[in-house]
């Protein structure tokens, strides 16, 4: 599908693209390109790629396809470094969980003879790092592209197939439209769990620790998603910090809402809301976006992981 594909940057979410483009034969080349040493002695030591550098602008030379896998953060100075490089008619995209921001970032940098789809693919562990990646992360996963208007139909319907190849379902949809969406599938959640952990934290130090051992399976298994990448979700609510808010105050009401009815002893209220929810519940189960396996045990099996380990890369980089 393309002659060389540079992926910039190693973690989960890359390592994962060099194992699955490998093993379905979607390049001639793979160039993996990570500034931290260490994470290039893990991928020259896994095999990934077939040149491993911390050289990120010369990375990209040659490239029909250049995947940027770095935190949200990062991305506008890694567009300065390789857009003067990039080979004309190369497609860059990206696998960040805010699209806006990062259009905004890449663009100023991105020549017009190349051309940026940005993407966001919907699949992910709470693990990181080279060794964590597998061939399957994406397989039945949602991945969404976020084209400009100024891109041309066929660097998009090139990445469509792309992501196909790799196992994906694609829907395409503006930046701020998919930011919006993602704040309140994974973003929100992201943040509360966060904030349960602290809570957690903060309690006196007897019942702090009986907290932690006596954990039950709702407050160990909605809390997962709290041993996520800190920098990469620092990013992400900084980045798209406008849909985080705008969903924030929208819970903080529904909450507040509940509160009121378990101060009250307004049952009905409480039945009502908690029926409903559980309905919508079944529908994410039904759509096939809900799976009880364990991140541990997806990848021992090697089978695609569902959407409920996910968070993206969103748990993606």
């Amino acid at each position: 599908m393309f002659k060389q594909i540079t992926i910039i940057g190693l973690g989960l979410i890359g390592s994962s693209l060099a194992r699955v483009i490998r093993a379905r034969g979607l390049a001639e080349k793979i160039i993996a390109a990570d500034g931290s040493d260490s994470v290039c002695e893990k991928v020259a030591e896994l095999g990934l790629a077939d040149i491993v550098t911390s050289d990120i602008r010369q990375s990209v030379v040659g490239s029909d396809l250049v995947i940027l896998s770095v935190p949200v953060g990062a991305m506008s100075a890694v567009g300065a470094l390789i857009g003067p490089a990039l080979h004309p008619g190369s497609i860059v995209t990206d696998t960040g969980s805010v699209k806006a921001a990062v259009a905004e970032a890449l663009g100023p940098h991105i020549p017009s003879s190349a051309h940026l789809v940005p993407g966001h693919p919907i699949a992910g562990t709470e693990y990181s790092g080279p060794e964590a990646g597998f061939s399957t992360l994406f397989e039945g996963r949602w991945c969404i592209l976020t084209p400009l208007p100024t891109t041309e139909l066929g660097p998009v319907e090139k990445m469509t197939r792309f992501w196909e190849a790799c196992g994906s379902m694609i829907e395409i949809m503006g930046p701020e439209h998919h930011d919006l969406v993602l704040g309140i599938t994974s973003h929100l959640p992201h943040l509360i769990a966060y904030t349960i952990v602290q809570t957690a934290d903060d309690l006196e130090g007897d019942i702090k620790s009986e907290v932690i051992k006596f954990s039950a399976s709702g407050f160990r298994d909605f809390t997962r998603i709290a041993s996520s990448d800190p920098v990469m979700w620092r990013d992400i609510f900084l980045s798209n910090k406008e849909a985080v808010l705008e969903m924030l105050q929208r819970f903080n009401e529904d909450l507040t809402a509940l509160q009121k009815a378990i101060r009250r002893g307004d049952g009905d209220y409480l039945f009502d809301t908690f029926s409903r929810t559980r309905a919508i519940r079944a529908q994410i189960i039904e759509q096939g976006q809900a799976d009880y396996r364990t991140s541990d045990q997806v990848r021992q099996e090697g089978t695609p992981p569902a959407a409920g380990l996910h968070t993206g890369s969103d748990l993606s980089e």
